[in-house]
């Protein structure tokens, strides 16, 4: 069975709502500062990867190339093996039509080999251009993976040093709340969806509700001031506190904190 939150004065579930909205604060401020890392040592990894595989379907290709022009050697050293024999085979016909034969199987073996070449030339080309070709992308594969290195320390560092200090200040932010009546939470977690910066507590600052331009009036200022009832910015929707409240909870928290993190 839930514990049932302890009744508070108003002031009370002000500055509670404050000290909930500093300890927020300072985790939107631990999550900023990672920012767009944890995304941009993603996108490094998947660039890295399609790179590699990329590479390796290049070299792939050249490896069967180089395969390709074996087999044309190959079959270049068995035509020069055929012409050898028929050219000794000449020597000992009987007639012109033999001679005529045996000419034209040298002539077709010939053939053979000038097609070879010719097919060993452009297999050769074509792997002096996939290399260069692979040059270029493992020039910027080791360019990539040692970017994505320096940006994976500079997350585990980031994280190694703000880790501890978020999850504490979860577990902090869940205990304020419990402390807090349900419908206050509500609507204190509905404001903070609703806003850019997140900020559901603002103190008054110039005579208007910090971060928007619209002057309080004078006369919601002091009941502000009295602190005995909770009163909502009309046009930002956020909930007021007065200054000297919000400045004593900014120092109170900045201890309290600092002596959590020890």
């Amino acid at each position: 069975m839930a514990k049932k939150a302890k009744e508070l004065s108003v002031e009370d579930k002000l500055r509670t709502l404050y000290d909930l909205q500093i300890i927020d604060r300072r985790i939107d401020e631990i999550r900023a500062l990672r920012g767009e890392l944890p995304l941009e040592v993603e996108d490094l990894e998947n660039e890295v990867a399609g790179l590699e595989t990329r590479i390796e379907k290049v070299n792939n290709e050249i490896a069967d190339l180089e395969n390709d022009i074996n087999e044309k050697q190959n079959l270049k050293a068995e035509c020069a093996e055929k012409i050898a024999k028929y050219t000794k085979d000449q020597e000992q016909v009987r007639n012109n039509r033999e001679f005529e034969a045996i000419a034209k199987e040298i002539e077709y073996q010939e053939l053979e080999i000038e097609l070879a070449d010719k097919r060993i030339k452009e297999y050769s080309a074509k792997i002096e251009s996939k290399k260069e070709v692979n040059g270029a992308s493992e020039e910027k594969f080791t360019e990539r993976k040692d970017h994505l290195k320096h940006k994976v320390s500079e997350l585990d560092s980031i994280m190694a040093e703000t880790q501890k200090e978020e999850d504490l200040l979860l577990a902090k932010s869940d205990e304020t709340k419990a402390t807090i009546e349900e419908r206050l939470v509500k609507a204190y977690d509905r404001i903070r969806s609703a806003t850019k910066n997140k900020l559901a507590v603002v103190s008054v600052e110039r005579g208007a509700s910090a971060g928007s331009f619209f002057v309080i009036p004078p006369q919601r200022q002091m009941e502000l001031a009295q602190r005995k009832k909770i009163m909502i910015d009309e046009h930002s929707g956020r909930i007021l506190v007065d200054p000297e409240l919000a400045q004593e909870e900014e120092e109170k928290m900045q201890d309290m904190i600092a002596g959590w993190l020890k």
